[in-house]
């Protein structure tokens, strides 16, 4: 794997655990398992907890936006 997807994978990496863990004390899945799927896989599960922005409070989507991409 070449060092850019290296440093793509990393940062999914940390937005996933941010998102699973925000709101509780700790994340309900290990961080350290993601780490054996592909980027791909990343994105779509970064994708899909983004999803849910839309049964969050103001303040949540608020602090949701700083995991969001634009082109």
């Amino acid at each position: 794997m070449n060092i850019e997807n290296e440093q793509n994978k990393e940062k999914l990496l940390a937005d996933i655990e941010k998102l699973i863990a925000y709101g509780r004390e700790e994340s309900t899945i290990n961080p350290a398992l993601l780490a054996y799927l592909s980027v791909e896989d990343l994105i779509n599960t970064k994708a899909k907890l983004l999803e849910r922005v839309g049964t969050l409070s103001e303040e949540d989507k608020a602090w949701l936006e700083q995991f969001k991409t634009y082109e």
